[in-house]
């Protein structure tokens, strides 16, 4: 039943977020500092573990196909695969889950504790709106950080093999363009407009309705990574059902 209750509330709160706005000189400036936060504040962490997982996958693949019959651009066309269709969207999405969503319930949960939100309300201010909205609004960018991670792990990828030895340059791009389906792009960036909704509303939902003083703001940070990672997961495999077969 409590299960049940959560996702109840979970839906209202995403219907209240939308209700009862606030101004838009207030709103503009928080969600110009959440895109500085969420977006920016991440690019660093992204294209780190991008570039080197392109690496990481394009010289396990290469390791794994000594046969001599198999042509070289096969290790161009499976990393462009792997990185496109799920390291991109879905695993920087995990990661993303305990950056980015920590930090949304520890600051949320933190003006919970400290009587912040409590004070807002007190005020006239739809909180939902205040707190919430501007995070959502951010994450809309979130895409262009998944570009930038799919961009970056094929690169790292080529920059792997070519200095590896593994396959040349010129391999490795024919990889990458044999049997393009410009569906398995739309597909990623259709699965990251979803898991930045996720993003931007499970973790707020538990800093929002956490209960208890600030050793609870630790625990809400804790159990929002959890399952923001089983939703997130949950929901690849029901969009890759629903998209590709």
């Amino acid at each position: 039943m409590l299960y049940l209750h959560n996702i109840g509330t979970y839906f209202l709160m995403i219907v209240e977020m939308f209700r009862k706005p606030t101004k838009w000189g207030v709103m503009k400036q928080l969600i110009l500092k959440d895109i500085d936060d969420l977006i920016i504040g991440s690019l660093g962490i992204v294209a780190f573990i991008s570039f080197f997982v392109g690496g990481v996958v394009a010289i396990q693949t290469a390791l794994n196909i000594s046969n001599p019959l198999i042509p070289k651009n096969l290790v161009g066309f499976a990393t462009r695969q792997s990185i496109v269709l799920e390291f991109g969207p879905t695993f920087i999405s995990i990661i993303m889950a305990g950056k980015v969503g920590s930090f949304i319930t520890s600051s949320i949960g933190t003006m919970r504790v400290t009587e912040q939100i409590d004070a807002l309300e007190v005020m006239g201010i739809n909180s939902l709106n205040y707190l919430v909205f501007p995070k959502f609004i951010s994450l809309l960018l979130y895409p262009f950080v998944i570009s930038i991670a799919m961009f970056l792990g094929i690169f790292g990828g080529m920059v792997a093999s070519v200095y590896g030895g593994f396959s040349t340059a010129e391999d490795y791009i024919a990889g990458i363009q044999l049997d393009f389906k410009p569906f398995h792009v739309a597909y990623a960036f259709i699965k990251t407009s979803v898991f930045a909704f996720i993003l931007a509303t499970i973790p707020s939902f538990h800093g929002f309705y956490m209960k208890g003083g600030a050793l609870e703001v630790g625990k809400a940070s804790t159990t929002s990574f959890v399952w923001t990672s089983v939703v997130i997961i949950l929901l690849n495999y029901l969009l890759t059902q629903m998209l590709l077969s």
